[in-house]
């Protein structure tokens, strides 16, 4: 082998990129000077594109595969370089691998509350996030927008811009769409192929495609989601008079388990269960008393429940002191009859329960009454 051939397979380059770092969308191959041997051989794997880019101009671009670097495979470069097929000296170009797999689990949000008429609540404030999927569509074009000559482009580069992007179609889209947001929830998949549909445009002037966008959580101001399920309770809750009993009973039921109540605690629960025993008679009275259906008589068979009427009133027994000696005891009739017999005078001394000491009769307002129906005494000499 001559020292011509020996140099030539000096020249041979092997030009390929793996990589392990998940986030890396563009990375530029170095070569010292950025020679590039005539007859090198470029693999393109999956996933890739390689763009050549010569003097600061975009040369050409590869799909997957093996090439030979050689002016029959580079129509491009070649025009530039104006070579001849036999020409074979190395030539100063850049190699940049762009990786053209999804980027995926994305993070979005709205960092500030988004501003819109709700047709139930009125004006009101959302915020959400969510995630996507990014992926280099058109590679050339994302070389010329967005790289530049940077050597190794992340998606953290880039990802701040795409978010911008997201939240400014998110805030129309959602503002404009008339949806409650009570309704929202269940229309996210709607939602986000809509909010994509709008996003798309701009991300094609990058050279970027979204494949897959979604809305996580859609949450509203903390008073406006405690306004809610104040509402959610009061529906759950139903017949309010049964929701009271329970309450109480679980109110009866603390009380009852904490040791620290002491007293307090326990009449708590004797007071509250006083007051559900009359809720509850209360209750009973009034269906025993409520006609039949649609305010019809009882139905033939059907006995009509009578209400039931209240104790009778405890009546007064009285006992009478004469000769030193107590009788009785007589009743308020009892003791009429006496007074007409002349057996009762005023100045008889009587005695009920709750009175305080033995009281002439005349004193006792409820006894005095019955000595008004009858004459008084003659006068005297008549």
């Amino acid at each position: 082998m001559g020292i011509f051939d020996f140099l030539t397979g000096e020249f041979i380059d092997v030009i390929h990129w793996t990589d392990d770092t998940r986030d890396t969308m563009v990375w530029r191959f170095e070569r010292e000077g950025h020679e590039i041997k005539y007859g090198a051989k470029l693999t393109v794997r999956e996933g890739q594109a390689a763009v050549f880019v010569h003097e600061g101009q975009l040369a050409d671009v590869f799909t997957p595969g093996l090439y030979m670097l050689e002016t029959n495979n580079m129509p491009v470069l070649t025009t530039l370089q104006h070579w001849d097929h036999g020409f074979k000296s190395p030539f100063k170009s850049e190699i940049y691998f762009v990786s053209t797999t999804r980027f995926n689990n994305l993070k979005w949000g709205t960092k500030n509350p988004i501003m819109l008429r709700d047709p139930e609540f009125g004006p009101t404030r959302i915020r959400a996030f969510g995630t996507y999927t990014i992926r280099v569509k058109d590679s050339a074009r994302f070389l010329v927008e967005i790289v530049g000559t940077d050597g190794e482009f992340t998606m953290d580069e880039i990802a701040f811009q795409i978010r911008n992007i997201i939240v400014q179609e998110f805030s129309r889209v959602i503002a404009g769409a008339g949806i409650p947001v009570l309704d929202m929830a269940a229309n996210t998949a709607d939602l986000g192929k809509l909010i994509a549909a709008e996003v798309s445009p701009t991300l094609e002037g990058y050279g970027l495609e979204m494949p897959e966008f979604y809305i996580e959580n859609i949450s509203l101001p903390p008073a406006v989601e405690a306004a809610l399920d104040k509402r959610t309770s009061m529906g759950l809750a139903g017949d309010l008079g049964k929701f009271t009993q329970y309450s109480a009973a679980e109110a009866m039921t603390a009380a009852a388990s904490n040791p620290a109540g002491g007293g307090m605690a326990a009449g708590l629960g004797a007071g509250m269960g006083m007051a559900m025993a009359n809720q509850m008679a209360n209750q009973m009275t009034a269906q025993q008393a409520r006609p039949g259906p649609w305010g019809a008589a009882p139905q033939p068979g059907q006995q009509a429940a009578s209400p039931v009427p209240p104790p009778p009133p405890v009546e007064h027994v009285w006992h009478l002191a004469e000769g030193g000696e107590t009788k009785g005891p007589f009743s308020r009739a009892d003791l009429g009859r006496m007074a007409s017999a002349g057996e009762l005078t005023r100045e008889t001394y009587v005695w009920t329960a709750g009175q305080d000491g033995w009281k002439q009769a005349e004193d006792v307002q409820e006894l005095a009454q019955l000595f008004t129906i009858l004459p008084p005494p003659p006068p005297p000499g008549v």
